[in-house]
């Protein structure tokens, strides 16, 4: 039941317990329960909402920021995870196969905003090594949501001969 309710809560973390009951066909005692344990476990971490910045008319930039390290002796990566996630201004940190090391996600109110962090407090940490700045220029799908909506028919005019 814990996986489905996860799964429901991912689509939309505002559906009530009563309406996840009926959707499970179980008591919404046990769906109250199995989320009150999910999240006295970590399981469930938080909940939050999707936004979309561009039709808020918010000054908004997002990045994601490629960090190449060499990892510390004693803690490996786990120290210089937590060293990064702990700057406000970082959205998420990955650690990832391949290149490089860790992705960062990060938003600002601009670019400059972003370069000023990655130069002053990201790349002068000891152990970084390398860093590799991508700026989202649009986003289509977000999280499983698809951000603008899509059109059923063309909505060209029809010409004919």
């Amino acid at each position: 039941m814990e996986k489905d309710i996860l799964e429901i809560l991912e689509k939309d973390s505002r559906l009530s317990v009563e309406k996840i009951s009926v959707m499970l066909g179980v008591s919404e005692e046990e769906v109250a329960r199995c989320i009150k344990k999910m999240e006295d476990d970590g399981i469930i971490c938080g909940y939050t909402i999707l936004a979309d910045w561009d039709k808020a008319e918010k000054e908004y930039v997002a990045a994601m920021i490629e960090v190449k390290v060499t990892p510390q002796r004693d803690s490996g990566y786990e120290e210089i995870a937590r060293r990064i996630y702990r700057f406000d201004e970082v959205k998420s940190v990955y650690l990832m196969s391949g290149a490089y090391d860790f992705m960062v996600l990060m938003d600002g109110k601009n670019i400059k905003e972003i370069s000023h962090f990655i130069s002053s407090k990201l790349s002068t940490l000891d152990y970084v090594t390398g860093t590799a700045t991508h700026f989202v220029l649009k986003k289509y799908k977000d999280y499983g949501i698809v951000m603008e909506k899509e059109q059923s028919e063309d909505e060209r005019m029809k010409v004919s001969p």
